[in-house]
Order: C-alpha cells, then sequence, then structure tokens
C-alpha cells in the first residue's frame, strides 16, 4: 500500500497562517483547533546583520491529510490554500527523494 504525507518547504514559509484556517474551516475545528498549526521561531539577531526569522507548519495529531478530499482526487486544503506555494503532497518516495534538492524541508508522514 502507496503512504502518502506533505512536505513543507520551510525556506519560503511566509507565516500566512492559510493552511491552519483553511483546515479548521474544512474540518470545522473550534477556535483554537486545527490539523496544522504554524510555529514562529525568531526573530533574534545571529550576527549584525544576520536574523533569525523562520515560520514552521507543523501537522498536529488531528490531521488525516484530508482524506475525504484525497480520496476524491483533490489535495489536502493546507496544501490547497498554501499562499507561498510552499507545502506539496505525494507519496512519501517521491516527496523523500525532494529533500536533497536543497536544506529546510521536511517530510510528514501521518500513517
Amino acid at each position: 500500500m502507496t503512504k502518502y504525507g506533505i512536505l513543507i518547504d520551510y525556506e519560503w514559509c511566509t507565516g500566512c497562517h492559510s493552511c491552519e484556517f483553511a483546515c479548521q474551516m474544512e474540518h470545522q475545528y473550534p477556535v483554537g483547533q486545527t490539523g496544522i498549526l504554524v510555529n514562529e521561531i525568531g526573530p533574534w539577531k545571529i550576527e549584525e546583520d544576520v536574523w533569525q526569522l523562520a515560520y514552521m507548519p507543523v501537522p498536529t495529531d488531528q490531521c488525516d491529510l484530508c482524506a475525504a478530499r484525497t480520496e476524491m482526487g483533490k489535495l489536502p486544503t493546507c496544501v490547497s490554500h498554501c499562499q507561498a506555494k510552499c507545502m506539496e503532497y505525494g507519496t512519501l518516495e517521491e516527496l523523500s527523494a525532494k529533500l536533497t534538492e536543497k536544506p529546510k524541508q521536511a517530510v510528514f508522514s501521518l500513517d
């Protein structure tokens, strides 16, 4: 059985929270609950002109990869609504192969 997941490119996440809101609306979760949560790292100064500021969307235990949507051939709602297009849905095999292309990426398997 093929397993699927989500690849997130942290270099391009802008912290817009579109993935959170789309998930919350799709699944009708109450305020404060979602299947994906955007975490903010920083800001703090590393060097004179270098600052740490990053956003990291992380699926929660409530994420089911939008099983109802993907069964219909649609993308998970977080991937579909990502404004920065930094999220990708696919098989773990194809997503894992992309990890070698650049740093600051992660693949989440939720099976």
